[in-house]
């Protein structure tokens, strides 16, 4: 299968790119093609601009080799932060540019854009990891758990995609090594899970 991965945080260091390890790992131990990219460390630029808000034409290769990716993915697997109750802006970005109209969904022709669109991804399944330093309890409590509604509804329902799973690993700042140690081994069991050998 073609798994298409994205991790989006800036510190190598952190709990994401471990989580983005592991994956790439699992998936390469299962014998699934992966198509790893790590936003920041590509310098992926987020900005959507004039016309390719219009239209979506881009000359910049590096959305062309996403938007290819992404509609040839069976898989998508995406790592990230919960930064005020949403992804980092570079992955927004990146939702905006590669997630296009034509891309990974489209309307009916003599449909102006207000209707309800058809999905055209093929991925047959979508894993979001989250880190949060937020409690679970004031999360939901005062939050609602936004990311839950961008990435379920407002992004893989949208684009075709059913199958989703969504793990958040908190709180990361007080974690123990022992803690993210069984956090690592959840991730390995989740992809094996929804992208076996």
């Amino acid at each position: 299968m073609n798994i298409s991965v994205i991790l989006a945080h800036p510190y190598q260091e952190s709990f994401n790119y471990a989580i983005y390890q592991t994956v790439l790992k699992t998936l390469d131990g299962n014998g699934h093609r992966v198509f790893a990219h790590n936003l920041y460390e590509e310098e992926f630029n987020p900005l959507l601009m004039g016309t390719e808000l219009l239209n979506g034409e881009t000359s910049d290769p590096l959305v062309l080799q996403h938007r290819e990716e992404i509609k040839n993915a069976d898989g998508l697997i995406i790592i990230h932060p919960n930064w005020w109750g949403q992804p980092p802006a570079i992955l927004k970005g990146w939702t905006d540019r590669v997630l296009r109209s034509g891309v990974a969904y489209d309307f009916a022709e003599d449909d102006d854009g207000s209707g309800v669109p058809e999905g055209l991804l093929k991925a047959k399944a979508a894993i979001v990891f989250n880190t949060s330093n937020t409690p679970a309890e004031r999360e939901m409590d005062v939050f609602g758990d936004p990311l839950e509604r961008i990435w379920r509804d407002c992004i893989f329902d949208f684009c075709g995609i059913e199958n989703f799973h969504r793990r958040m690993f908190r709180v990361v700042v007080s974690s123990t090594l022992e803690e993210r140690q069984k956090w690592l081994e959840e991730v390995q069991k989740t992809v094996d899970n929804y992208f076996p050998k």
